[in-house]
């Protein structure tokens, strides 16, 4: 099984870019469907972004499109969450999700492995 490990998260301004890192273990990622959630103090965990275990697929939340690309490399197994234009609505924990051979798909259930979290927070 893989294991995750988030890195990369912290205070910003609005406005303002980060880049969440995603660093597997275990397995190489090559075989899963890879995606990021965020959940907010008090609210469900939401999904993000995610790529097709392939490449070929790519699912984006609508609040997001325009400003977070998700990129992998399989090779250094690692998965990055590339944020621009910050809005303090994104403000949240920020999860990395595994499925394996999955399409990319939006719900929280179908991700079977999970990283511990990374804060991401944006000040207006």
């Amino acid at each position: 099984q893989v294991q995750l490990v988030e890195s990369g998260g912290g205070l910003v301004q609005a406005g303002g870019s980060l880049r969440l890192s995603c660093a597997a273990s275990g397995d190489t990622i090559s075989t899963y469907a890879m995606a990021w959630f965020r959940q907010a103090p008090g609210k469900e965990r939401d999904f993000v972004v995610a790529v097709s275990w392939d490449g070929g697929r790519l699912n984006r939340a609508d609040s997001v499109k325009g400003r977070f690309t998700i990129s992998r490399d399989n090779v250094k197994n690692t998965v990055w969450l590339q944020m621009n234009s910050l809005k303090p609505e994104d403000t949240a924990v920020y999860y990395c999700a595994a499925d394996r051979f999955g399409p990319a798909l939006t719900s929280s259930n179908a991700y079977e492995y999970w990283g511990q979290g990374t804060q991401v927070t944006v000040s207006s």
